[in-house]
């Protein structure tokens, strides 16, 4: 067994100057770049958030927001391999109840990837071995952890597949990936990730193609695994109804950065950043009457090459020139505090923000 010291990593593992925090999951200053031919893409540029155990945060955004590579930067999943010769750039700090990934031996983040930290991949179609039956995968990704036979490992895959919501499981387990729906892939994908019982599940769209009704199954089968297992769960998606049914927190991210975050019901409901006003403002409403169209976000994600200087959201802002003096479009706003737990990065003053959410926003949606 690998000897811990007292902040939770192995010893004579690389660590930090920084204090261990508090949170069971912190991220500070999180930087994901990767360099190209046309310029160096800055996917996460400076992303800060905390995340208890039984809790779960929201990460929402448009494509390409940097929503899924900051999942990928803290299961430790960039390679140099995937971007040919060229390695990402990944500085800032992520602690995992105590330890600090970045700085730690690869071999010992891979030992914590499937046992303290697991991941539901989008397309579990692509994630799924289509020459391995469920069963067997779920078998390896169990024994690797634990020292059982096949005959062990066999039985709590059934267990898994059963706990998910699969008919039949002790059959089911010896079907391949294509033989199970899309709502099937998902349910087996996400017994692969709790097999071990980690204390973090990302779940990276984990609804993305699936009709409505399955949704809602995916949806109520990770609330109620969680409450089983205590995990701390982080929700990416782009779909504001997603996290209104699962999220403690959200955090809304645009252009590799954090824009918004704060407790669900005052991002839902006290909104303070142009951005999450366009992304509620786009989302079908069912609890009431909608008298009038969508309204979309005109215009389109920046270029993570070339993200505009100032607030990177103020050529597609409304609000833009509300601030003076061009402040927007030359001086990046940092997050400030709105109110309890919840923040913002906007120019706008705290009552130009309210009085445009009182008058002009909220009685739209």
């Amino acid at each position: 067994m690998t000897e811990l010291s007292k902040t939770g990593a192995a010893v004579g593992e690389p660590t930090t100057a920084s204090p261990a925090p508090s949170a069971f999951l912190e991220v500070r200053d999180l930087k994901v770049h990767f360099p190209t031919d046309d310029g160096l893409v800055k996917s996460v540029d400076g992303l800060s958030f905390q995340l208890e155990k039984g809790k779960t945060l929201g990460i929402v955004g448009e494509s390409g927001s940097g929503k899924s590579v900051t999942s990928l930067g803290i299961m430790g999943l960039h390679t140099a391999g995937q971007y040919g010769k060229r390695k990402a750039q990944i500085s800032g700090e992520i602690w995992l109840d105590g330890t600090e990934l970045l700085s730690a031996d690869p071999d010992h983040v891979r030992k914590l990837r499937g046992r303290e930290m697991a991941m539901i991949f989008q397309d579990p179609l692509s994630a799924l071995h289509p020459y391995f039956t469920i069963g067997a995968q779920i078998v390896e990704a169990y024994r690797i952890h634990h020292d059982v036979d096949k005959k062990t490992a066999r039985r709590r895959a059934i267990e898994m597949l059963d706990r998910v919501g699969i008919p039949q499981p002790d059959k089911r387990v010896d079907n391949y990936p294509h033989e199970f729906s899309g709502g099937m892939r998902q349910r087996a994908m996400i017994a692969m990730s709790l097999v071990n019982n980690p204390e973090l599940l990302i779940a990276d769209e984990p609804t993305t193609a699936l009709d409505v009704t399955v949704q809602a199954q995916i949806l109520d089968l990770i609330r109620d695994l969680q409450k089983e297992f205590g995990s701390a769960v982080i929700i990416i998606t782009h779909d504001l109804g997603v996290v209104a049914e699962l999220a403690d927190d959200i955090l809304v991210m645009y252009g590799g950065r954090c824009v918004e975050r704060g407790p669900a019901d005052k991002v839902f409901y006290e909104p303070r950043h142009p951005y999450t006003w366009g992304l509620l403002g786009s989302m079908p409403r069912l609890d009431r009457e909608q008298q009038d169209r969508l309204i979309p976000v005109k215009g389109s994600p920046p270029s993570l090459i070339n993200v505009p200087s100032g607030c990177a959201f103020n050529p597609r802002c409304p609000y833009a020139d509300v601030p003076k003096d061009n402040v927007t479009r030359t001086v990046r706003p940092e997050l400030t505090e709105v109110g309890s737990k919840h923040w913002a990065a906007c120019h706008m003053s705290q009552e130009q923000r309210e009085r445009i959410w009182i008058e002009e926003i909220a009685p739209k949606l």
